[in-house]
């Protein structure tokens, strides 16, 4: 079983007796509990290990009963009692609770350590923010990339294109038809129907998946809200949509990017280009099978700039990065990367036809600005995807 870097970071940080609690946020179904697992068994400590994905939300009463249950552990000298409370957000209330009994922990001298595990950064942020703020340490647990793909399971770069980085899906990938049912059923399901409709209100929950399905069909694209009207029944107005769609990203699903306007206020109402975090959830929906997805090159080049826009996504999170797109009528620039007063623009040359370059066109309207090309007579995809997307932005030039 392949063991990712989040492991080896959380040892790290938890030996350095750091009195903070430890945060771990992702999707679903990308190993943050495995990871957890394999945290406590390195560590060797005493441990209470419990997951709130119940079918009724639990209340306050879960998380004290559980803190009470770590504190009856009998931890060795020098060790702590890992408490490990996995998808949190459901809790009603946790945040103040986890407040409440760390405060109470830090006066007493006392050894637990909470570990708390989220899926739903929306939700998971507001208690961050609202009742612990400067109590956490977060760790980011993503989709899985390419090289731990290849480590995992021997994929070339086409499959993970294809199958995406869920790693529970990857042995059924032989079946495809078995696969697309997999990720259909037990992942994208699931997220919406846990993550999203179960708690937070949605008026329109019909609404909602149909335009996670449309996502599906237009990846890597730009796709006006007046657009997404017209086809979407029960459509609503486009506030409603564009509010839909961030809750379609805080469950790490399809992100709407937003129109690059350097030095202004970005509008809501812009197009937006329609990302998604990872592209098993396009194919898992997509009529076409792998072969045909492979030899249809303007189908293939949307699933190639997808996975690049994902990859930025997943690696490039926090409020100081910004990932969005550029357009000026007919000449287009996939991806603008800002971080501070930095700015650079992302091209991706993936085979598909009747592209317009705009690297030039972008970097005469903003000369500070640096470029990537990515893809044929550039940076090979590849190389680009087995690098932390940090790795290509920490530095100007």
């Amino acid at each position: 079983m392949i063991e990712r870097a989040l492991v080896s970071e959380m040892e790290t940080t938890l030996r350095q007796e750091m009195s903070l609690i430890q945060v771990i946020v992702g999707p679903r179904q990308v190993g943050k509990t495995t990871a957890v697992g394999q945290l406590v068994t390195r560590l060797g400590w005493p441990a209470v290990v419990e997951a709130a994905d119940l079918p009724l939300p639990p209340g306050a009463e879960w998380i004290d009963s559980h803190w009470q249950r770590a504190r009856m552990l009998k931890p060795s000298t020098g060790q702590k009692v890992l408490l490990v409370l996995d998808e949190i957000q459901k809790v009603r209330g946790w945040s103040e609770v986890v407040k409440r009994r760390w405060d109470e922990e830090q006066k007493m001298g006392g050894a637990v350590q909470p570990i708390l595990l989220g899926s739903s950064s929306l939700l998971m942020q507001q208690g961050l923010t609202e009742s612990l703020a400067g109590r956490f340490f977060l760790h980011p647990c993503t989709h899985w990339t390419w090289p731990e793909c290849q480590a995992a399971f021997g994929w070339a770069i086409d499959q993970w294109m294809y199958f995406g980085g869920y790693p529970g899906s990857a042995p059924l990938a032989a079946e495809e038809s078995v696969w697309k049912r997999y990720v259909t059923d037990s992942l994208i399901e699931t997220v919406l129907a846990r993550d999203v409709l179960q708690l937070q209100p949605v008026t329109k929950p019909a609404l909602l998946r149909h335009l996670f399905a449309l996502s599906a069909t237009y990846p890597a694209q730009v796709l006006s809200y007046n657009k997404m009207l017209g086809q979407l029944n029960d459509a609503g107005n486009t506030t409603t949509l564009a509010g839909y769609l961030r809750l379609l990203e805080t469950a790490f699903l399809v992100s709407g990017l937003e129109l690059f306007s350097k030095g202004q206020v970005r509008k809501r109402g812009s197009s937006p280009k329609l990302v998604l975090w990872n592209n098993a959830l396009i194919n898992a929906l997509a009529l076409r099978t792998r072969p045909q997805a492979r030899d249809d090159g303007a189908w293939w080049g949307r699933l190639v700039e997808n996975a690049v826009g994902a990859h930025l996504l997943n690696g490039l999170r926090g409020p100081d990065w910004s990932v969005t797109y550029w357009r000026d009528g007919d000449i287009e620039v996939d991806y603008v990367v800002s971080h501070g007063t930095s700015i650079w623009a992302i091209e991706v040359k993936s085979g598909r036809p009747g592209r317009l370059g705009g690297l030039e066109a972008f970097r005469r309207r903003y000369p500070g600005a640096n470029a990537w090309l990515v893809g044929e007579g550039g940076i090979p995809i590849e190389e680009f995807v087995s690098r932390p997307a940090t790795a290509w932005f920490t530095r100007a030039g």
